[in-house]
C-alpha cells in the first residue's frame, strides 16, 4: 500500500528545506516545502515533467569556416534549465482552500533559488530553481470542486542536476616518513608518512561540478593542485590557527572566517576559481601550502553532478 504523506506539514512551503528531504517515493517531487506526486493533493500529470532528463540549450562558439565546409568547433556552455509539468490539484473534500492557499505560497514569484528535487527510479537529483510560470485555469471544475489542471515551470541558472548528499574529503599537508629504527633490522622499514598531504574525490556524474574548498590554519601560503590538468588555486596569506579561508568554486568568491573577501590574495599562476571544476570521474588534489604544521587542513566539499 502507498505510503501517504500528510498534505499539509506546516504553513512555509517557501522554506528551503534541505533537498529531497520530504520525498519518501518515487514519482514524487519536492519544491521548497511543498510535496508534489503520489501521497498528496497535488499529483504530476501522467505527460510527467519536461526538461528534466533533456540536455539543456547551450551557446557554441564554433566559427564557420571562411573558405572551406564546416565550423572550427568552439567551446558550448548550457543555457539555464526550463522545466515544466502540468500538476493535477485534486484536494480532499474540505481541503480546498489550504491546497489552494498553500499552491500560490509555493508557486510565487522569488528573488531567490530553492531546491527542486526529483526522484525517479530510486535516485534523487536536485536543482536550484525559481519559479517561472504558473497557469491556473479557473474553469468550473475549479470553481465548483476546487479539482484544476494548472502548468508550472521553473528555471534552474545552473542547469546541473546535483546528488543530494554533499560528500567531503580532507588531509593535513604532507608529514615526512618517521625514518629508520635503530638498532637497524632485516627488512629495512623506513616508517609511513603520517599524510600524503593528497585528497582523491570522485565525482559520480556526467557533468563537471564545482567545488568548495576550505583551508584551515595554521599555515601560509594555502594552495592546492590538480594533479592531471595542473590547475592550481594559490593565495598569498597567512592563516592563524582557527582561520579558515573558503573558496567557493561556483561563486567565485574568497572569504576569510566567512566575513571578508580575500579574493584580491590570489597568485599570478592561481586558476580563476570558476574555472577550477571536478570532471567526472576521480580527481587527484594535492595540499601544498608554504608552511604548515600537521594541525592545518584542507576540507573539499563537492555534489556529484549530471547533465
Amino acid at each position: 500500500m502507498a505510503e501517504t504523506t500528510p498534505p499539509y506539514a506546516g504553513n512555509s512551503y517557501t522554506a528551503d528545506l534541505a533537498p529531497g528531504s520530504l520525498i519518501t517515493q518515487d514519482g514524487q517531487v519536492q519544491w521548497a516545502g511543498l510535496l508534489i506526486g503520489p501521497g498528496t493533493p497535488f499529483a504530476v500529470d501522467k505527460s510527467g515533467l519536461a526538461g528534466w532528463e533533456d540536455l539543456p540549450e547551450y551557446d557554441s562558439s564554433d566559427a564557420d569556416r571562411p573558405t572551406s565546409h564546416g565550423a572550427w568547433p568552439g567551446a558550448r556552455f548550457a543555457k539555464p534549465r526550463k522545466i515544466g509539468g502540468t500538476i493535477v490539484l485534486m484536494p480532499e473534500q474540505g481541503g480546498t482552500t489550504e491546497a489552494v492557499r498553500a499552491l500560490r505560497q509555493a508557486l510565487a514569484l522569488l528573488d531567490e533559488e530553492r531546491w527542486l528535487t526529483v526522484r525517479l527510479h530510486g535516485e534523487l537529483l536536485t536543482v536550484r530553481a525559481r519559479i517561472a510560470q504558473r497557469v491556473v485555469p479557473a474553469d468550473q471544475g475549479f470553481a465548483t470542486q476546487g479539482s484544476s489542471r494548472m502548468s508550472v515551470q521553473w528555471l534552474a541558472s545552473d542547469p546541473r542536476r546535483y546528488a543530494v548528499n554533499e560528500q567531503i574529503s580532507s588531509t593535513t599537508p604532507p608529514q615526512p616518513e618517521s625514518g629508520l629504527v635503530w638498532p637497524l633490522t632485516w627488512p629495512l622499514k623506513w616508517g609511513e608518512a603520517k599524510s600524503t598531504g593528497d585528497a582523491a574525490v570522485e565525482n559520480t556524474g556526467s557533468a563537471p561540478t564545482h567545488p568548495v574548498i576550505v583551508f584551515h590554519g595554521p599555515c601560509s601560503m594555502p594552495s592546492v593542485t590538480e594533479r592531471i590538468s595542473r590547475r592550481r588555486l594559490r593565495y598569498a596569506i597567512d592563516l592563524a590557527a582557527g582561520d579558515e579561508l573558503t573558496v567557493d568554486t561556483r561563486a567565485g568568491t574568497v572569504m576569510l572566517n566567512n566575513s571578508a573577501s580575500r579574493l584580491h590574495t590570489a597568485m599570478a599562476d592561481s586558476t580563476p576559481e570558476e574555472l577550477f571544476v571536478l570532471e567526472p570521474g576521480r580527481t587527484d588534489l594535492s595540499f601544498r601550502p608554504e608552511d604548515g604544521t600537521e594541525q592545518a587542513l584542507m576540507t573539499v566539499r563537492w555534489r556529484s553532478a549530471e547533465w
